[in-house]
């Protein structure tokens, strides 16, 4: 893209996002992610419903009658997204690439974040960490963050997500929300999975695209791998090949579901072309 049709996409993204946050996901983000605690407020008179156990006996004698402590939530969170930017992120045959579906998430759960005063950030990784953006808040920061997302090419094809949760943990020294967005055709991330969830609070998004799922029936083709480079000849026809292609899917599928189950972390499936807000509001509804 030119440096026009970047800034075109970026404000078309904000608008977008900004439109969901404010409309769809302005209570739903808030509840699904608490904060790290209650801190004390202030002292105001008892009223009828408020929690006896609250009291402020000491204020209560000095001032003659009952008084009670207000707490607010403290918030303030962090947000990583952890994008997978390895070569097969750019495949998609409905509407858009994996890298498109991606974008779009990372931009409402950044602006999400920052309208709730939580900070975002983002970790871009193949099979090493490409791009980190520090934690921050602000308009300014998420769409550079976009911005990012839209233009960046990394040095590598493959995946190597443990690099990426072994980066977020050293980064990291408190609980935070961190998001993971990849088609998750990856293996030897679940121990670090699981060693990352007991610290943060960790999402799991796959995506994925239909023909990741199913060969078109075209003859014999020449593919190629888009993350080692390997080329072969495939007769899409044969109804042993398409087996075989459609068990590959879903033993990346099932890996995934399984690697996050086991370390109590959720995780979401979504494929090109479906409604990914539909199914982000589902779970935060579902989380709060």
């Amino acid at each position: 893209m030119t440096s026009a049709e970047v800034i075109k996409k970026v404000r078309t993204l904000e608008i977008k996002s900004k439109r969901l946050t404010d409309h769809m996901f302005a209570g739903e983000y808030h509840t699904a992610f608490k904060g790290r605690g209650m801190k004390f407020k202030e002292v105001r008179e008892y009223q009828a419903g408020d929690d006896p156990r609250f009291i402020d006996w000491n204020v209560s004698a000095r001032m003659g009658g009952v008084f009670t402590k207000l707490f607010e939530e403290e918030r303030e969170l962090t947000v990583y997204l952890l994008v997978d930017v390895s070569a097969s992120s750019l495949f998609g045959t409905f509407r858009e690439t994996k890298r498109d579906l991606i974008t779009q998430i990372c931009a409402v759960l950044a602006f999400s974040a920052i309208a709730n005063n939580d900070k975002a950030s983002l970790i871009s990784f193949s099979d090493k960490v490409d791009k980190y953006m520090q934690p921050r808040k602000g308009r300014d920061h998420v769409l550079h963050m976009v911005k990012e997302l839209l233009t960046f090419k990394p040095r590598s094809a493959s995946t190597r997500l443990l690099k990426a949760l072994d980066f977020v943990n050293h980064v990291s020294k408190h609980k935070s929300i961190v998001f993971i967005l990849s088609d998750f055709a990856d293996t030897g991330y679940r121990d670090v999975l699981r060693v990352a969830a007991r610290r943060h609070d960790i999402i799991g998004i796959q995506v994925y695209d239909r023909r990741d799922k199913q060969l078109p029936r075209m003859g014999i083709l020449q593919v190629r791998d888009a993350e080692t480079g390997q080329t072969v000849w495939l007769d899409t026809n044969d109804m042993v090949t398409r087996t075989r292609y459609n068990e590959q899917f879903l033993r990346i599928k099932q890996d995934a579901k399984l690697s996050f189950r086991d370390a109590g972390c959720d995780l979401l499936q979504i494929a090109t072309g479906e409604d990914y807000v539909k199914a982000l509001q589902e779970f935060f509804i579902r989380r709060a």
